[in-house]
């Protein structure tokens, strides 16, 4: 992940709303290694998951739109000093960096796999892409790119019956899926970039909130408005399955399916109802956050300073964890995980994983293995605002 920062003065509460979705996303990425069942089932499927797997998984969903978010209100407080054109420069070119890690760094990272047999177009991909859009959007004026987000998110899912199963170019743009280039290349498109697009755009949209016209109070009242707005819009949707998701919800006459069932809209691409469910946290948290203070704020926002070298290294060492825990467990995972598919799709050492607790404890490890790396990581960037290299981690 990528971080744009105002050069006169961090705004806390976005760096803190930055680290927990880097922390919470650390969460679901060592459940994706570790947990037994993630090999076994979908973590939200009513009839086969627990509430304490799935609420594990939930949870998570909040990182990328919310990260996407505040990527796009960062972008907005850096115009305050850039021009048009030197805006769209700068996230042109990180958008294009984005791409390129997630090709190549990235993608090592979660297979191990020297001769990179699987494309995995993900989160970066789609955090570098919205930024590339981004960069021409920016010469719109803002209200008409709040229209041009809102119809992105609002009228998406009028698509979802749109289906073409061999096109690479509406998988990027709207429909996840795998696609066999050759007998060893594979692509998989995790992220169609409808309407993470529109998720960035709109938070470049609310950026102007942050400029000193507007006070704490004002501002506060603002986001906890529309936080509870959207969040109603999303239960009164879900609830009567009007629109707003191609997976509708259902009852299984037993209240922890239906809350399950409930609390899962689509994320692959992210519907109408996903955006709403967890923008309306995200504005919420905004609103309420900006007084908060102490040691464990401080612990959080060390993450959301430096998200980009966090990510990175992050997905390097759950996966050399997970390495290590096949190995000492006596499985030997394509020597030892390396892998030739996305993890959920195949089942690559029968037997292997361990139980919910443990995903919790490795995750809490990495957690404290990062944090000094990422402290001195992140005291070395503002020692060295002059570096410009520093801007792309």
């Amino acid at each position: 992940m990528t971080t744009i920062s105002n050069a006169n003065q961090r705004i806390s509460s976005i760096d803190l709303v930055k680290g927990l979705a880097m922390l919470i996303m650390a969460l679901d990425h060592v459940r994706d290694y570790v947990h037994a069942p993630a090999f076994l089932f979908d973590a939200a499927d009513p009839e086969q998951t627990t509430l304490a797997i799935f609420f594990t998984r939930w949870v998570t969903h909040f990182c990328a739109p919310a990260f996407s978010f505040l990527a796009g209100m960062s972008a907005f407080m850096i115009s305050k000093r850039k021009s048009k054109k030197e805006l769209s420069g700068f996230l042109l070119k990180r958008g294009l960096w984005l791409v390129f890690i997630e090709l190549t760094f990235v993608n090592f990272a979660w297979f191990f796999d020297l001769q990179f047999g699987t494309i995995l177009l993900a989160t970066i991909w789609s955090l570098g892409i919205s930024m590339i859009a981004l960069a021409g959007l920016v010469y719109l004026p803002r209200k008409v790119i709040l229209i041009f987000s809102l119809v992105l998110i609002f009228g998406h899912d009028l698509l979802n019956g749109v289906l073409f199963d061999d096109s690479i170019i509406w998988a990027i743009l709207h429909q996840q899926n795998i696609i066999i280039l050759s007998e060893n290349l594979l692509l998989i498109v995790g992220y169609p970039i409808i309407p993470w697009i529109a998720v960035m755009s709109l938070g470049y949209y609310f950026g102007a909130y942050y400029d000193k016209s507007i006070d704490n109070p004002k501002r506060k009242r603002a986001f906890n408005l529309i936080g509870i707005f959207t969040i109603v819009v999303f239960v009164i949707l879900r609830w009567t399955n009007v629109y707003g998701d191609p997976n509708n919800y259902q009852q299984f006459g037993e209240f922890s399916k239906n809350l399950i069932s409930f609390l899962n809209p689509t994320k692959y691409p992210p519907s109408l109802l996903f955006v709403l469910m967890t923008l309306g946290g995200t504005f919420l948290l905004l609103a309420n956050s900006e007084t908060w203070k102490g040691k464990a704020v401080d612990f959080i926002c060390t993450f959301g300073r430096v998200p980009f070298f966090y990510y990175i290294i992050h997905l390097y060492l759950i996966h050399l964890i997970a390495w290590g825990l096949a190995t000492v467990t006596g499985f030997v995972w394509e020597k030892n995980m390396i892998l030739s598919v996305w993890l959920g799709f195949d089942m690559p050492i029968p037997g292997y994983g361990f139980p919910l607790w443990v995903v919790y404890v490795v995750w809490i490890s990495v957690i404290l293995v990062l944090y000094p790396l990422c402290k001195k990581f992140d005291q070395y960037k503002q020692s060295n605002k002059d570096k410009w290299w520093l801007s792309y981690f």
